[in-house]
């Protein structure tokens, strides 16, 4: 699904803030399913997810050009759970190795976003006052 879950939001809330706080970073949110579909559908489906995530940032108030939803599919497994082998069968994983691999994790692409308006940050702490 590309549904948020509630301990997704706690996670996503986090990013918010670290964010607002380094209003100059601007990240990749890259998301991934396993491999039970087809190439396709979890493309599509991953694609869906990090849209999720972005769409919630931006009600959260981040500016969505800070913010890249990229989907990877089951191209980056974290482990040996490929459906399809060189044989054309995949190998039995368990329900917890397969979640493994649904995720999704952000990374900063660059420091140098430029905000529409300068961030009030108050005012500047002066020694002795």
């Amino acid at each position: 699904s590309d549904e948020l879950r509630t301990e997704s939001k706690v996670i996503l809330d986090s990013l918010a803030r670290i964010l607002e706080n380094h209003y100059y970073l601007i990240v990749e949110l890259s998301s991934h399913t396993d491999c039970r579909a087809s190439v396709e559908y979890n493309k599509n489906l991953s694609q869906r997810r990090a849209e999720s995530c972005v769409d919630y940032l931006i009600s959260k108030g981040i500016e969505a050009g800070r913010i890249l939803p990229k989907g990877y599919g089951e191209s980056k497994l974290l482990n040996d759970c490929a459906c399809e082998g060189e044989d054309g069968k995949g190998i039995d994983c368990s329900e917890a190795q397969h979640q493994k691999n649904r995720r999704t994790s952000f990374q900063i692409l660059r420091t140098d976003f430029d905000p529409a308006e300068e961030p009030d940050f108050g005012t500047k702490y002066e020694p002795g006052e």
